[in-house]
């Protein structure tokens, strides 16, 4: 273990060690909590840069927090964990763009901009963190209508390994511009985004609820209906587990037509609302920031699942259709369909490189955190069928930092080029608590 009580003397920024009375408070994240050596907490790029200094003078591994929101993928026992969460500035600018801080939520940003008439595509829920999602991609409510979060950034200021303060644009480092847009946290620490929002006052949308009982006949039908949807019509399938003991599990479409005119949103998700299954919904014109929900929180788990960006031949449906009803423990699942905006985004433009394939699925079992391994093989199993047919993963719903992942997570000349950015900029790899690029 690393002796990292002399850190309070090396730092200006608050530290937090474990047995401090705070240390507790900051720890947990979604899903569960961490087990940093210590947590430094900068409210300046100048402590960020300190903060960096001491990790590479003490061969400490670094990690950057954001929001929280991820699950326990990243541990870092032995390392330093910066807390950005005093980086949480949003201003909304006369030239129409937004500067937000890393450590901002999705949730308070969609709260400032909906006053100014403006929504920047963002994270599902509330409390996940501009920081993370915003530099592995950022699939949210208006990914066909606008695109992911990366391809709304015009600038992002950060802090280099070597204590530089950058600004990273088209025209300034524009090579670790393109790295910083889908390569996560491989660069430098964020502490700030400049995005140019979208002039929206309202969408038209909400939940279609729908019954389990024939769930492949569901999907191949909203398959079909969004395969002809215009690009302003964003919707996602989304099962969760029984919510109570009372409960059962459930299953929903989560739909927003990206624009405020209600009678054209109407039209284009009327289709939808004649699906088979379709029990009941409140489909409205309502602000942005309604569809920005608070996040279920589950307690402490062992989370087993898998991710990828498919096309929705009728087997693929059939098979997570399966993976979904069968295992007897509580199960999260989602479709999202993709195109649109998305997918104008040449290959080449951003770190996400895939842009081409329908659609992203994502599965996931929640196992008591004690489970045994052979449960854990076991919760896998139904969706074997479906991992055996994905080429590409998305990084920010990815369930473990394994290297193995990295050729899922980037194409061959994407990963080379990353890698040429991260031998320019953190050659030591302090940074490499994330999905690591070397």
């Amino acid at each position: 273990m690393t002796d990292t009580t002399t850190l309070r003397g090396a730092l200006g920024a608050t530290i937090l060690l474990p047995g401090d009375a705070d240390y507790d408070a900051v720890l947990p994240h979604y899903a569960g909590a961490g087990d940093p050596a210590a947590i430094v907490r900068p409210t300046t790029p100048e402590q960020v840069a300190d903060a960096l200094r001491v990790a590479r003078e003490r061969g400490l591994a670094v990690s950057v927090r954001s929001g929280g929101h991820a699950a326990k993928v990243f541990p870092n026992p032995d390392g330093l964990v910066i807390d950005m969460a005093a980086f949480d500035a949003i201003e909304v600018r006369p030239d129409g763009t937004v500067r937000v801080g890393a450590g901002a939520t999705w949730g308070a940003v969609a709260e400032a901009l909906t006053p100014h008439g403006l929504v920047i595509t963002s994270g599902d829920t509330r409390d996940v963190g501009v920081g993370g999602l915003a530099l592995g991609g950022g699939m949210g409510w208006l990914v066909r209508a606008v695109g992911l979060t990366i391809d709304i950034i015009d600038e992002i200021e950060l802090v280099t390994v070597d204590g530089r303060q950058l600004t990273a644009s088209a025209d300034s480092e524009p090579e670790l511009f393109w790295a910083l847009r889908g390569g996560g946290g491989n660069f430098g620490v964020v502490t700030h985004f400049t995005f140019r929002p979208t002039a929206l006052d309202a969408v038209v949308g909400g939940r279609i609820q729908l019954a389990l009982d024939d769930l492949p006949a569901v999907l191949t039908a909203w398959r079909d209906v969004m395969r002809a949807a215009p690009d302003e019509l964003s919707a996602t399938f989304l099962a969760l587990p029984a919510m109570g003991p009372d409960a059962a599990p459930s299953a929903q479409l989560i739909v927003c037509y990206a624009g405020d005119d209600e009678a054209a949103g109407l039209a284009a998700i009327a289709p939808l609302l004649e699906l088979p299954g379709v029990t009941d919904h409140d489909i409205a014109r309502r602000p942005y920031l309604d569809l920005v929900d608070e996040a279920m929180t589950p307690p402490p788990v062992r989370m087993v699942g898998g991710n990828g960006m498919v096309d929705l031949d009728d087997d693929t449906l059939a098979q997570f259709a399966a993976s979904v009803t069968g295992f007897a423990a509580p199960t999260i699942a989602s479709v999202r369909y993709l195109g649109g905006a998305f997918a104008r985004v040449p290959a080449d433009a951003t770190a996400f490189a895939v842009r081409d394939l329908e659609a992203m699925l994502f599965r996931v079992v929640l196992l008591p955190p004690d489970a045994p391994d052979e449960l854990a093989a076991a919760a896998a199993e139904p969706f074997a069928p479906v991992r055996a047919r994905i080429t590409s993963t998305y990084g920010n719903f990815a369930e473990a930092a394994d290297p193995a992942l990295l050729p899922l997570l980037y194409p061959p000349a994407t990963l080379e080029r990353l890698r040429a950015v991260k031998r320019a900029y953190d050659p030591d790899n302090v940074l490499r608590r994330n999905h690591n690029i070397m």
